[in-house]
């Protein structure tokens, strides 16, 4: 877990809203019995995450694709290759909405505007140093040109459900 205090902070009052906010037939099925708490959100979304990434076309045509997602602080980072359509749509169009699934145990639904952490032409962000030296202890240093291959983003939620039917199940410590 990388989250501050604020972190958990900000995500469970992002959590608490986003659910406040959602339509009664909703909330009948991510009901309070069924919704992780910050804490042990952060707890379950270790490690790579796959998620189903939307992104919208020129035209208004909605597009899915899948990336490997990563849960710092309480916000998405993902990443894809500088040339591919879906970075040519985040430059243009950056809301994006995103799932992370596990079967029918997690379903984490988000949706939010992406930054660009190492763009190639100008400054990047403050922490990109941080998350960098994550994703290269995550992947390999060498996975790729990090500078010149890929483009990160993190996204910025303003709107976050998450349900798991069995938070104990989720959560559980493993005997050995």
């Amino acid at each position: 877990m990388r989250e501050t205090p604020e972190d958990l902070i900000e995500l469970q009052a992002l959590l608490d809203a986003s659910r406040s906010r959602s339509t009664s037939h909703l909330r009948s099925i991510i009901n309070t019995e069924s919704t992780l708490a910050a804490e042990q959100l952060t707890q379950v979304l270790t490690g790579m995450c796959t998620l189903a990434l939307s992104t919208v076309t020129a035209k208004g045509e909605p597009r899915i694709s899948g990336v490997d997602g990563h849960f710092l602080h309480g916000k998405w980072y993902f990443g894809t290759a500088r040339g591919a359509a879906k970075a040519r749509h985040l430059a243009a169009r950056p809301a994006v909405s995103a799932a992370h699934i596990r079967g029918e145990d997690l379903g984490v639904f988000t949706h939010g505007k992406v930054e660009i952490l190492n763009p190639q032409d100008g400054a990047p962000a403050a922490d990109w140093p941080d998350v960098l030296r994550y994703l290269k202890d995550f992947y390999g240093d060498d996975f790729f040109d990090w500078d010149n291959d890929v483009v990160y983003y993190r996204l910025h939620p303003h709107w976050m459900i998450a349900y798991a039917p069995d938070i104990a199940k989720l959560t559980a410590v493993p005997q050995s």
